[in-house]
């Protein structure tokens, strides 16, 4: 039988020079830069309730890191390192191979060193904690954003909540569509260096985790402001964009959580700028809105009517 120690050592203790002192002590030993900040955040995704039971290991270890690492790219830090706490039913080699694979595939991308974590015996869940760094006070806030500034978003929305219909039998995707959104659900895609490129640029910025709207409704909340969303300008995989009037698809752009985009205010004036990073970082940057006088969100149409959201995110004890 395969120990908690020989576990930890097998499949999650790697050598690191980013640390003081890493994987095998009480606790980690880490120093951030001089004139830097630390910036922490930790996520729990749970089987059943984040992630399909039958996920494939190396995409749950991918997504585990993702999802925290998009939490940094919001507050536009530099990650760092990394714990990493395993709930597994029980010690299967393969899928904690392959696991640790997805995990360590995007640390190495994005420098991130694991410095230490837990391993228990219980329902498959999984919690990472994320450590990065930033310029003392520069860090991107949700409290900055100001009327009269514009809002953005990176790449596309509703691609995860589109493959989780898919699978549900809600929607029909196929071919290159299919592929796309579930890679998204699968797969996300933290945007790391987009935050950093907006340290200094954007008033406020939050990832979309829980959906769209419920998400720039937290920017409101935050910064005592108002935001007006406009529908047709909110970006889509381009087989659904002439379907964005079915409800369902609607929904999904609108209310779609896991999507891990970037969504963020900027003072009027800047699309040269918002262009110049667009370029730079090979990635779509779309206006989708304003901030304005008020407390909520609205979406409109192309009238400029109120367009009613039945679902506001994803809400875990609703």
């Amino acid at each position: 039988m395969t120990t908690e120690f020989e576990l930890i050592d097998r499949y999650f203790s790697r050598p690191t020079s980013d640390a003081t002192l890493g994987v095998g002590d009480d606790a980690a030993l880490v120093e951030p830069s001089p004139g830097h900040e630390l910036v922490v955040t930790a996520d729990t995704i749970v089987s059943g309730v984040h992630f399909l039971p039958d996920t494939e290991p190396r995409s749950l270890g991918n997504k585990a890191l993702a999802v925290n690492l998009s939490d940094l790219a919001a507050m536009g830090a530099r990650p760092r390192w990394a714990l990493l706490a395993v709930t597994v039913p029980k010690a299967d080699d393969a899928w904690l191979s392959a696991f640790a694979e997805g995990f360590y595939d995007l640390a190495r991308r994005h420098n991130v060193a694991l410095i230490g974590g837990d391993t228990t015996r219980g329902p498959l869940a999984i919690t990472v904690t994320a450590l990065g760094e930033v310029a003392s006070g520069t860090a991107l806030r949700r409290d900055g954003a100001r009327v009269g500034d514009e809002l953005w978003i990176s790449g596309q929305v509703g691609s995860a909540a589109l493959a989780l219909r898919h699978i549900r039998g809600e929607v029909r995707l196929k071919g290159k569509g299919l592929e796309a959104c579930m890679a998204r659900l699968e797969r996300p895609i933290p945007r790391v260096e987009l935050g950093q490129a907006l340290v200094d640029v954007a008033s406020s910025a939050i990832d979309v985790s829980d959906g769209l709207v419920a998400d720039a409704g937290h920017i409101c909340t935050c910064s005592g402001v108002g935001i007006e969303i406009s529908y047709a300008d909110v970006p889509s995989i381009s087989e659904v964009t002439h379907l964005k009037g079915d409800q369902v698809i609607r929904e999904a752009l609108l209310a779609g959580g896991d999507d891990y985009e970037l969504l963020f205010t900027v003072p009027a004036g800047e699309s040269l700028q918002m262009d110049s990073i667009s370029a730079r970082l090979g990635l779509a940057l779309t206006r989708v809105g304003r901030v304005v006088a008020g407390k909520e969100v609205h979406v409109l149409d192309e009238s400029g009517e109120v367009i009613a959201v039945d679902i506001g995110g994803y809400e875990h004890f609703a």
